[in-house]
């Protein structure tokens, strides 16, 4: 008796399913880790390909004089070091002026168009929060531009654009008399008000979307006790509906500064391939240095201070806003 009970002990344990090898969990642990990372392969590859590849072949070309003569074999092309940045930051020279006064035009008008593009998508989700007939049209509505593909809606705007027929001037000059005569929107000083007006039509609906979805998580109970106590509409925004808004609106605004800030389809779709200098966005720069000039070494070097520029921009923004971050969590 005592010699059999090891023995079906042993049997059990073999037969029982648990009681599984110790290799063969071991192994089938691996496969149950590895399977994600197996599933995400195809979209590192295709990432690899689409972005990196690219991106490195820019990095190599810009430290190459690379020009029309070797376009054919630009491997070919005598290595420049770092002369096409130092031509890119002399600022003194023709070609660092110019792409300082684009950068600064850029600047600027990345600045207004994501503070307007939130100002407005901010204040229309925050009115479409309440029950009233016909929102879900409004809201429809509201979207029909971040809907539209771009270079529709642009070439829609270049037509109301023109001078001599166009809806803006035949609105602002002949039915309202805002104007003495007939402005020139696609060239000269006004050409940045017209690619801001774009920009912001095209891009306000984008943060309505995401500020709207953020509402979604805010309780009605909060807005319900701060209306017993006495606190208005604009009392709730700035105490409840802003702060609670913070997470949404810190990716939003930075979302919206990268893609602004690195926007190429609307000012060649408004402008065609040079752009007026008020209205002359470093994307559109580039594309000039680089496809104009056919000085494709110069327009890498630009590229690559433009990466380097939005990196610490956005390496920065993560910084402080993770710093403002950590008290509420506190």
């Amino acid at each position: 008796m005592t010699a059999t009970a090891p023995t079906a002990q042993t049997a059990a344990r073999k037969t029982s399913p648990g009681a599984e090898p110790g290799p063969r969990r071991h192994t089938g642990r691996i496969r149950r880790i590895g399977l994600p990372y197996l599933l995400l392969l195809p979209a590192l590859l295709l990432e690899l390909l689409v972005h990196l590849v690219p991106m490195v072949i820019g990095i190599v070309m810009s430290f190459k004089e690379l020009t029309q003569f070797h376009i054919r074999d630009w491997g070919t092309a005598p290595w420049a070091g770092l002369d096409n940045y130092k031509v890119s930051v002399d600022f003194d020279a023709p070609v660092g002026a110019a792409l300082l006064h684009s950068f600064f035009v850029t600047l600027a008008f990345t600045v207004l168009s994501v503070g307007l593009c939130w100002i407005l998508g901010t204040a229309a989700a925050i009115y479409l929060q309440d029950t009233f007939r016909g929102r879900g049209l409004l809201r429809a509505l509201f979207l029909v531009p971040y809907a539209l593909p771009v270079y529709a809606a642009v070439i829609t705007w270049v037509f109301m654009f023109q001078h001599d027929n166009g809806l803006v001037n035949h609105v602002l000059h002949d039915q309202l008399g805002l104007t003495d005569k007939p402005s020139f929107w696609l060239i000269g000083d006004n050409s940045f008000v017209a690619l801001l007006t774009v920009s912001v039509w095209k891009g306000w609906p984008f943060a309505f979307l995401i500020v709207m979805a953020g509402l979604q998580n805010i309780p009605r109970e909060l807005y319900e006790a701060a209306a017993l106590d006495g606190a208005g509409m604009i009392q709730q925004v700035r105490r409840i509906t802003l702060p609670s808004l913070r997470p949404v609106n810190q990716v939003l605004v930075l979302v919206l500064f990268l893609w602004t800030f690195n926007d190429f389809n609307t000012p060649f779709v408004l402008f065609g391939r040079t752009a007026p200098e008020a209205a002359d966005l470093i994307s559109v720069h580039i594309y000039q240095a680089s496809f104009v000039t056919w000085n494709f070494g110069t327009g890498s070097a630009m590229s690559v201070l433009l990466l380097l520029f939005l990196l610490v921009v956005t390496g920065v923004y993560l910084v402080l806003t993770s710093r403002r971050r950590r008290p509420s969590h506190a």
